[in-house]
């Protein structure tokens, strides 16, 4: 959740560290704070309630000298948003500082056992409970840092990134993870850089190393890279190679990075699709298909396991995968999955779907699938994240950083794919029409351009949104593969705007939620002309029978529903399974204009954050 920076090096840390956490300020946002080891070997440390920007202005009249230093910027686990409760934590001395992500879940026995010995604490957080924990070491054993870190973390149960930093050894910093990602950039003259993921880091370098579980790095200027397990056996660098272009990670002229990714999508599934769909060739190409067909091919049953937007995009692959390979699929909240006795066998492919390769829930759930035999297959945006790494083979979808935390291009790429990995296996097993085949591969190809199109009515679909800022709540329909895009479209006004929104299958509302619909109920639907049409056009009429006001997403030239509905939105024709890509688009600036008229922070919404690496 939190975002961590660090820097050793010949330059000025505080500028780096800045910018830094202002690009991992979509992990967290409710507090944000500095350490600095500035003159005379000064451990500074700076911190404030609120975003980075409030930090800025609180350190502009403060020392922020040093060439070593960490920085956080915090989502709350343990204890309220508060300077106090803000990292960097001193220990007790106040010779330490530390940053921390993910949860310390044996903290109150740890910290009940410090103050009988005498501890002082200052914050209600976990985190604090660890430096205090590590200064203990060394005053006991008389010990270095790298090893009070290390016996340490021996006692600690959870997960960690952590980085820590001591005034009397100014240029060390240790950094250690497990179970929160944690990537060490190689830069120029012996210097070191330190984050979250790669955001904070390309600036300078396009070097980096994704530590491992249980491993501790030791970064110190002009020294190699140092790293090493909690038993002090040295591990193997693999260094890294980043391709990430800094202009993707600023907002190139729009008002929000949510706006300017919505914008992308056309482009981002482009990029998607860039050697894996041949149009001239008619064939979707996927390595993983090609160099682990047996084990796919062989499935008896898909697991699709993810969480939020990536569940949705897993009902959607749901529908595709059994409708062109004829093998019975399941989609699980990857957060339910890892508690219960799931049945699970050599037989079964687990897919795993995470925008960030972080997320906890289905880190689990992936580790849950491997011990029980079951080959698992990823799909995920981030390269070098830790679910790629975890999985047996996968599929990048290649959308680039996404730093609004509503998520909309890689809910589309996520779908692409699926809908790429379906139709391989499909031709693979014979269980599709070949002219089928061809249609619905040259018809992704041309999805980009449809989206364009959808892009094309974003003034309009602004004025139409302005007129909902009233709504309290909203009800979201559609049937077959445009229900899950219901579900989307509810889940991204909820995130973004506050307005309560709900998803449900067109034909459920006359079993409950019909009961809701009154005149300041509005209502949107996904009415395509696809085989659901002429039921679509029966639930929207049982809503407009009880003065529901109804939005309706319909196929160009429709005539019919546009009598019926309040307000229609024109989406270009496409093919059943693929208009979900389609659909969504309109739902996404919907939300995001609806949150803009009520004066929302549409990037950073409250209370959450977008990489979930926490339970």
């Amino acid at each position: 959740m939190c975002g961590i920076v660090g820097y050793t090096g010949h330059r000025d840390a505080y500028p780096i560290l800045i910018k830094g956490l202002k690009r991992l300020e979509y992990r967290g946002y409710d507090s944000a704070g500095v350490a600095l080891i500035g003159q005379e070997d000064q451990l500074n440390v700076y911190k404030t309630k609120g975003k980075v920007s409030g930090l800025e202005e609180y350190c502009a009249d403060k020392d922020t000298t040093g060439t070593v230093g960490i920085a956080h910027t915090r989502w709350a686990t343990h204890g309220e948003p508060s300077a106090v409760n803000a990292h960097p934590h001193y220990s007790q001395s106040r010779n330490l500082a530390i940053i921390h992500n993910g949860i310390i879940e044996n903290y109150a026995d740890l910290k009940k056992h410090l103050m009988q010995r005498g501890v002082e604490f200052r914050s209600e957080t976990d985190t604090e409970v660890l430096v205090q924990l590590v200064e203990y070491v060394m005053q006991r054993k008389h010990t270095d840092l790298l090893t009070a870190v290390q016996i340490a973390l021996h006692e600690v149960i959870g997960a960690y990134a952590i980085a820590i930093i001591d005034k009397r050894d100014p240029g060390q910093i240790i950094a250690a993870r497990k179970q929160s990602p944690l990537v060490v950039g190689i830069g120029e003259k012996g210097e070191f850089f330190l984050g979250s993921d790669a955001s904070p880091i390309v600036e300078y370098t396009d070097k980096v190393v994704y530590l491992e579980d249980g491993n501790i790095a030791v970064l110190r200027p002009g020294c190699e890279l140092k790293v090493v397990d909690i038993f002090s056996r040295q591990q193997e660098l693999d260094v890294h190679t980043v391709d990430i272009n800094l202009g993707q990670l600023e907002k190139g002229g729009f008002a929000h990075f949510m706006l300017k990714e919505i914008f992308e999508q056309p482009d981002c599934l482009t990029n998607c699709m860039r050697g894996r769909v041949n149009v001239d060739a008619d064939q979707v190409v996927l390595s993983s298909v090609i160099d682990y067909g047996e084990q796919l091919l062989r499935a008896k049953r898909f697991i699709i396991v993810a969480c939020g937007t990536s569940w949705h995009a897993g009902l959607i692959g749901k529908q595709l995968i059994e409708n062109f390979c004829h093998t019975a699929v399941e989609v699980e909240y990857a957060s339910e999955f890892r508690y219960r006795n799931p049945v699970i066998t050599p037989d079964d492919v687990v897919i795993a779907i995470s925008q960030s390769g972080e997320t906890a829930d289905t880190l689990a759930a992936i580790q849950l699938a491997k011990n029980h035999g079951a080959f698992v297959f990823g799909i995920c945006n981030a390269v070098g994240s830790s679910i790629p790494r975890a999985t047996d083979t996968g599929c990048y979808i290649h959308v680039g950083p996404e730093i609004g935390v509503a998520s909309t291009k890689a809910f589309t790429g996520q779908v692409t794919v699926l809908t790429m990995l379906a139709l391989a296996l499909a031709k693979a097993k014979g269980t599709i029409a070949e002219d089928y085949f061809l249609r619905v591969v040259r018809e992704l190809y041309q999805i980009p351009d449809k989206i364009r199109r959808v892009l094309e009515q974003n003034d309009r679909i602004q004025q139409l949104s302005r007129i909902f800022t009233y709504a309290h709540n909203f009800l979201y329909l559609g049937r077959g593969y445009n229900y899950p895009v219901a579900l989307e479209g509810a889940l991204k006004l909820k995130e973004i705007s506050y307005i309560h929104a709900e998803g449900y299958p067109a034909a459920e509302m006359k079993h409950g939620p019909i009961a809701l619909i009154d005149s300041d109920m509005p209502v949107v639907v996904v009415a395509t002309h696809n085989s659901m049409y002429e039921k679509v056009i029966s639930n929207i009429q049982e809503v407009k029978a009880r003065q529901g006001r109804v939005i309706a997403l319909v196929t160009e030239g429709d005539t019919t529903i546009s009598h019926i509905v309040d307000e229609v939105i024109e989406l270009p024709d496409t093919i059943e399974p693929l208009e979900p890509l389609v659909a969504t688009v309109p739902l996404q600036l919907i939300a995001y204009h609806v949150a803009v008229a009520k004066g929302k922070d549409v990037d950073q919404p409250r209370n959450l954050a977008k990489s979930v690496t926490v339970e």
